[in-house]
């Protein structure tokens, strides 16, 4: 079933797209013709928005210079196992093996870092053990912390820091 543009009635909506505006979300399901006219169409994205062309974009901006083709070719990291080289990662937005994740960390954790605020993956936490979940990591963050009041002797900050232990134990525990 085609949802049909709003603003012509005529054409199917092709493109969907969100804008936050202020803190305003407001949704919009256009047809190409009708986007092009309120200015929100994206040139260059022919059938519509593609992730691989914004991965792409976003991978590229460390990438060595084309005007040394021999210096890039010797430069750009190539994947033992499947042979993808970073460029060709970069154009399709998508890895050719497992092992590609490794032969090319030092390029993805700046991107990663960009993008996510950090390279390591946190998920989400169902909202029935979100409770438990919380308890257990405020747990191993201030035994972590008790740990170093010890080393550097700072006591009455440990003993602290060991009743909040405690505290959360117990409530663990009920």
């Amino acid at each position: 079933m085609n949802l049909l543009c709003p603003e012509c009635g005529k054409r199917p909506a092709t493109l969907h797209y969100t804008k936050i505006v202020n803190g305003e979300k407001t949704e919009a399901h256009l047809c190409e013709v009708c986007a092009q006219e309120k200015g929100e169409y994206m040139p260059g994205f022919d059938s519509g928005f593609s992730f691989h062309n914004l991965l792409s974009g976003l991978l590229n901006f460390d990438m060595v210079s084309s005007e040394s083709p021999n210096i890039a070719q010797q430069t750009v990291p190539r994947c033992a196992t499947c042979g993808l080289t970073y460029n060709q990662f970069s154009k399709i937005g998508r890895f050719g093996c497992s092992d590609c994740f490794e032969t090319f960390r030092d390029r993805l954790d700046p991107l990663l870092r960009r993008i996510h605020g950090s390279t390591t993956h946190h998920g989400k936490i169902p909202e029935r053990t979100k409770g438990e979940l919380k308890i257990k990591k405020d747990l191993e963050k201030l035994r972590e912390q008790l740990a170093r009041s010890v080393e550097l002797e700072e006591f009455e900050k440990a003993a602290q820091l060991r009743d909040q232990i405690r505290s959360l134990q117990e409530r663990l525990s009920e």
